[in-house]
């Protein structure tokens, strides 16, 4: 899968994977969906995102998800 809108900079932000090359981190977004932000809020909040951006950091997140194992609490 490629991604088109999602960078990395050693330089900015940590090296955390960004929206297009800004400051606004793939985590942050994907945060404000799993929070229950409507498409819409984030775009309020965040002038500079477009719908594509939104949609494709939550295909990032569902490819980091898929890439390893994360620990879940067993009942």
């Amino acid at each position: 899968m490629k991604f088109t809108r999602i960078t990395v900079n050693a330089a900015q932000m940590g090296g955390v994977p960004c929206i297009r090359g800004m400051r606004v981190p793939v985590a942050t977004v994907v945060g404000m969906i799993a929070d229950g932000m409507a498409e819409a809020e984030i775009l309020e909040n965040y002038p500079d995102l477009e719908p594509d951006d939104i949609h494709e950091a939550m295909r990032y997140a569902a490819e980091a998800v898929r890439e390893r194992e994360l620990p879940l609490a067993v009942p």
